[in-house]
């Protein structure tokens, strides 16, 4: 228990990593712990995009960032500023040995004639597919490697589907960007148990 206590705290996000190439067997690893977490109705509703290969790196990130492009512009941002998101975004995704794209499926879960139940089903699938991210980033950890957990997908989901040619009916989620770590950072602040948890009511 103390083990998992410590990972568990000393766990950070990473996103400088050394160019050492990340052996298969680790990366199935992780994805063995991954494929262990709890899940709703055990319907296990996460599938993987295990991306190596430099070439499909860049022409992912490039991909999205486009579509980060267009949204920067709406929302008024300098072109200078701009330029030097996009190129610090491509460099995040390019510069990690390994990219695991975090995707879901609605396949196994349960379909209610309602919109209501769907859409609290669809929030289980989501939760379900979190608690698999967290089992990589824990286990990532413990066999020495670094991680980033980045949303992106969630801005351009059908950028990401098109390029990885992910079917319709499979929603990206996310993107762990992963690697030997080259950076250590300092734990970020955390709330006081007190600020966070209430007993038998919220006061």
């Amino acid at each position: 228990m103390c083990n998992i206590l410590e990972i568990i705290k000393s766990r950070r996000s990473i996103r400088k990593f050394r160019p050492n190439p990340v052996p298969r067997e680790l990366i199935e690893k992780i994805l063995e712990a991954a494929r262990w977490a709890p899940s709703a109705h055990n319907a296990q509703p996460w599938r993987f995009v295990v991306i190596r290969d430099y070439q499909m790196k860049l022409k992912l990130a490039k991909a999205m960032a486009e579509a980060w492009r267009r949204d920067l512009i709406k929302d008024g941002v300098s072109i200078d500023q701009i330029s030097r998101l996009i190129e610090e975004s491509v460099r995040v995704f390019t510069s990690a040995p390994v990219l695991i794209v975090v995707c879901l499926t609605m396949e196994n879960m349960h379909r209610y004639p309602d919109e209501r139940r769907n859409k609290v089903e669809y929030i289980m699938a989501v939760q379900s597919v979190a608690a698999a991210i967290q089992n990589i980033l824990l286990s990532a950890h413990a066999l020495g490697l670094g991680v980033c957990w980045k949303c992106a997908p969630l801005f351009c989901p059908d950028v990401v589907r098109y390029v990885l040619k992910i079917p319709h009916n499979i929603d990206p989620q996310a993107i762990l960007i992963i690697g030997y770590p080259y950076e250590k950072p300092k734990p970020p602040s955390r709330l006081s148990l007190e600020n966070i948890v209430h007993y038998e009511t919220w006061s």
